[in-house]
Parts: C-alpha cells; sequence; structure tokens
C-alpha cells in the first residue's frame, strides 16, 4: 500500500511540475524575442533619380529594404514578456503624388499569409483571431493629404505624419502613423509601425491557459514603391 501511495505521489508531484516548471522553463530558456518589424534602412542607398510626382506602385523590393507587413504582439508568459512579429511579403498598394504631395494612398496586405515562427500560433491568428476565411485582407487608405517636398534626395530618410483608416477583420478604425521615407534611384521606400488596440477592431487576443497576449501591439509596413 505504502508503494502504491508513494507511486501516485511521485505522479503528481511530476504532474504539477510539469504544470508549473514547464512554462517556466519555456519562458526562460526557449522562448526567445523575435526580430523587430522590418524598418527603412539607408545603406547601399543611392541618390534620388526622376521626378517625385506621377503615380507609383508597392512592389517586391530586395535587401536591406522590401516589401512585407504584419504585426507586432507582446505574449505574457507566467510574468514574462515575449515579443511576436508575424509578417508577410504578400502586400499590394499605390500611391498618387501632385506637387510633392501625396493625394492618394493604400497598402492591402493579404492576412492568411502572416506567419512567425511557430505554426501553432499562425492557426490560432489566421482562425479564431482574424476569422481570414471571411475577412482576408487588412489595409489602410490615406484620408489626408501629405507634404512630401521636404524629402531629402541624398539618399537619407525624412519622417512624415500620414491619417487614414486602417482596416482589420473587416472593421474600419481612423489611425494615424509617422513614416520614415526614403527616395533611393527610382524608388520610394517607406516603413510605419500603427499603434494598435485590437478590441477596438472586434479582435479577442489570444488567453491560452499560460499564455497570453496583450489588448495592443502594432501594425507594421515596409513598402517599396515603383513609378508607374
Amino acid at each position: 500500500m505504502r508503494k502504491i501511495w508513494f507511486s501516485l505521489g511521485a505522479v503528481v508531484i511530476l504532474a504539477l511540475l510539469g504544470f508549473f516548471v514547464a512554462p517556466w522553463v519555456y519562458g526562460n530558456f526557449i522562448a526567445e524575442d523575435d526580430a523587430p518589424a522590418a524598418s527603412v534602412s539607408t545603406a547601399g542607398a543611392e541618390a534620388a533619380t526622376g521626378e517625385l510626382d506621377g503615380t507609383w506602385t508597392v512592389v517586391p523590393g530586395t535587401e536591406p529594404n522590401r516589401t512585407a507587413a504584419g504585426y507586432t504582439v507582446h505574449e505574457v508568459l507566467r510574468g514574462a514578456d515575449v515579443t511576436v512579429v508575424g509578417s508577410t511579403d504578400q502586400v499590394t498598394g499605390s500611391a498618387t503624388i501632385e506637387d510633392e504631395t501625396l493625394t492618394a494612398g493604400e497598402v492591402v496586405v493579404q492576412v492568411e499569409d502572416i506567419t512567425t515562427d511557430i505554426s501553432q500560433r499562425d492557426g490560432q491568428f489566421r482562425t479564431r483571431v482574424m476569422d481570414t476565411a471571411n475577412h482576408p485582407t487588412a489595409g489602410f487608405v490615406l484620408t489626408e493629404p501629405v507634404d512630401l517636398s521636404s524629402l531629402p534626395t541624398d539618399g537619407t530618410t525624412a519622417t512624415v505624419r500620414a491619417t487614414g483608416t486602417l482596416t482589420l477583420r473587416g472593421a474600419e478604425r481612423p489611425a494615424t502613423v509617422d513614416i520614415e521615407v526614403l527616395r533611393s534611384g527610382e524608388d520610394i521606400v517607406a516603413s510605419g509601425s500603427i499603434p494598435t488596440t485590437w478590441p477596438d477592431y472586434g479582435i479577442e487576443p489570444p488567453s491560452l491557459g499560460f499564455v497570453t497576449v496583450d489588448d495592443a501591439g502594432s501594425v507594421d509596413f515596409l513598402i517599396t514603391l515603383e513609378r508607374n
């Protein structure tokens, strides 16, 4: 009988250790912060050529600048914060510049293609979180003109503020974003991060036992544009 009780006690202890220790081990020794969302790089930048005015289209970029969009959130794992960055290069869009003023602009992201380093997380993101079957895209549309006359032409960057409408999971909300812009050769490269409170868009951050996700994060983008 003592052996039976000892065996049962050992099983209970091991179960408790697995419940409490495994998340701690994961949070402190396995889970790592993801690299920050991609942003404009001036490495290898060239002096701007050609006119700024015209119609521009989002295209795939080459390193160090490329076209990508996604999100940044913090997972809280038994008190330990882990930064998660999801992204995709499945991004389209356009911009119209007249008299050195951005008069129209739109970026559209294929949400189902956004991935992280963990497939289980991505499955939750596509289904319960973003419902990509019914809301396959997210996007930002400019609603106010932006003065671009101060953009440098020497391969350095400037920051402009853009106001528009951000759409996530079919919900539209006004949003303002500071955009870092680089004119390099014949291209324009722009990046920004929009602070976002997920419940404002009807998005419920996951809470799965010992792992929870903050209510706020950001929507990130890095786009390369070429003139039509």
